[in-house]
């Protein structure tokens, strides 16, 4: 299998595509061995050590986001991909519980926007949280059970809201960005070289162990000058990272829990997807799935004036059983550049005509496929 793994990465008709089959597969399942492990350090060969700017974040204000100083941060590069950065769990022990919290607990809520208000009235999707977490906390008597709320939700979009039909942001469809997740995301991408960064817009996905997400590139922002921060918590899940056309071949890595990828330059238009989630492999009947990451909660003491707070015992409770088989994706992006504007309205009608005409006559369109995964409950920008 890992011959045939090999044989996907040469140039041909729609490699990508082939290679995300093969690591989708049930049965009978992929062979892992050609998977990047960026925990592993510099094992692999397309894999090298990137220097960060170990100055740009102070250590205080690291702290207070969660995050170690940065000059002992693991920052990875892969050859062929320019302005792409691995970064390997930069957390302090116990931090990522908080990020955990806010992407269940907080997020979800409105003036946020998330898959289920399509289907939904305003008032059903009110309180996802309180909603769900008595019945999540009673799961687990071996009896087949209805899914909260929580485990319904697919994808929530925060900041300028993006919008699945026209494939665009736009002024009128914004809330306030959060204002922990701007730091943290401001810090990370401050160190990789982009210290005016400004986190303005966010999808964040919701992954269960059956979950992918289809080939697509990110390109709807109107400043691309900017990286994309991706950071994933919880279960681990196979990344495909490709070129420019369908038809480059794709590096597949592994993202655990902690993990950000910072796509900039060259890197930051590539086709990618997310084929599998990985489940943690559980050695005996009393350990548990979840990441050894997520076990602790914080080993420090938290600065008044700190974003990461450690979570309460109840709260963590449905965390952690939520994400016993589950992984969430934060992705940030910043939308505008420097005295940029939205279009103006005719100017998106007319490119939204030229989009349904595109779709009419039958031409092969990632963003419509991607609403079709949308649909299913996954649809990352």
């Amino acid at each position: 299998m890992a011959k045939m793994a090999a044989s996907m990465l040469e140039h041909g008709e729609d490699a990508f595509r082939k290679l995300f089959k093969f690591y989708k597969r049930r049965n009978p399942p992929p062979d892992f061995s050609e998977v990047i492990d960026f925990s592993k350090g510099l094992k692999h060969e397309k894999v090298f050590r990137t220097e960060l700017s170990s100055t740009a974040v102070g250590e205080n204000e690291a702290h207070k986001a969660g995050l170690q100083p940065v000059r002992e941060w693991k920052a990875f590069g892969l050859k062929g991909y320019p302005g792409f950065i691995f970064i390997s769990n930069p957390f302090l022990p116990g931090s990522q519980q908080y990020w955990v919290k806010q992407c269940l607990k907080v997020y979800p809520q409105k003036p946020n926007v998330c898959n289920l208000d399509m289907h939904m009235t305003a008032a059903e999707t009110e309180n996802i949280w309180e909603k769900s977490s008595q019945l999540l906390r009673s799961k687990g008597s071996g009896k087949r059970e209805p899914k909260t709320l929580l485990e319904k939700l697919r994808w929530v979009t925060l900041g300028y809201h993006y919008n699945w039909d026209t494939k665009t942001y736009s002024a009128e469809h914004h809330t306030p960005f959060p204002a922990d997740l701007h730091s943290v995301s401001k810090h990370v991408a401050a160190a990789c070289g982009f210290p005016s960064f400004t986190a303005e817009a966010g999808i964040l996905n919701y992954y269960h162990s059956d979950s992918s997400l289809g080939i697509h590139v990110d390109e709807s922002e109107l400043d691309h000058t900017q990286p994309l921060l991706s950071f994933s918590f919880g279960q681990s899940a196979v990344f495909l990272l490709g070129g420019t056309k369908r038809e480059d071949p794709a590096t597949a890595m592994f993202m655990h829990s902690g993990d950000i990828m910072v796509m900039s330059g060259h890197s930051r238009l590539l086709y990618h997807a997310v084929p599998r989630i990985v489940p943690r492999i559980v050695p005996t009947p009393a350990a548990t799935p979840l990441p050894p990451c997520l076990l602790q909660g914080p080993e420090w003491s938290a600065p008044e004036d700190s974003l990461v707070r450690r979570v309460k015992e109840e709260d963590w409770e449905v965390c952690a059983r939520y994400m016993q088989t589950s992984r969430v994706n934060m992705t940030v992006r910043q939308v505008l550049g420097l005295g940029q504007a939205f279009p103006s309205e005719e100017t998106r009608t007319q490119t939204l005509s030229t989009f349904s005409k595109d779709s009419a006559e039958g031409g092969e369109n990632i963003n419509t496929k991607k609403r079709k995964n949308t649909s299913d409950g996954y649809g990352e920008s």
